[in-house]
């Protein structure tokens, strides 16, 4: 099962890594931090950056919630467990996970969410030729081509999450 923490923004990562030396294997199968690949233009030519998707919020994976529960407990850093009660966190849902698994499993280089590839026909229209967003038209909300990115409203985690996701035009007008 998936379950999320919150952690204090900008020590995502060193949670995460703290988590995956301190707690065994058999307890915590996975931790991460979902991230996702965008281009930024700086010093007037575009690079390559890498940013959360989910500033805060650390992504764990375990078969063992209670001891797990009881392993976080003794996180200085944590500040929240996710749908947490007094004795137990509730996992993410199949939905969820099946969310997160489609946008990350679409780009084969990293753990990370990919660049989509879009393309600009004459009459401004806007066609997703390749990436993660190619699968998620009908849930695009607006594309920013200046600033090459696509803004994407999904259910998640129980609520209406606007994902900023980047996009790298391939085709011009």
């Amino acid at each position: 099962m998936w379950y999320v923490m919150q952690v204090m923004s900008g020590w995502e990562g060193k949670c995460a890594m703290m988590l995956e030396r301190n707690i065994p294997d058999e307890i915590l199968e996975k931790c991460f931090v979902p991230m996702r690949r965008m281009k930024k233009k700086y010093h007037g030519k575009w690079h390559e950056v890498t940013e959360k998707i989910f500033p805060g919020y650390v992504f764990l994976v375990s078969g063992q919630p209670r001891v797990l529960y009881d392993e976080l407990k003794n996180v200085p850093m944590l500040t929240k467990l996710l749908g947490s009660c007094e004795e137990y966190f509730t996992p993410l849902s199949q939905k969820d996970v099946r969310f997160l698994h489609r946008l990350q499993n679409m780009e084969s280089k990293s753990d990370g969410v990919g660049i989509s590839k879009v393309s600009v026909g004459e009459d401004s229209h806007i066609r997703i030729i390749a990436g993660p967003l190619k699968n998620l038209e009908g849930q695009i909300r607006k594309i920013n081509l200046h600033k090459r990115i696509a803004l994407v409203e999904a259910d998640f985690m129980g609520n209406r999450a606007l994902l900023h996701l980047g996009i790298e035009i391939v085709e011009g007008k």
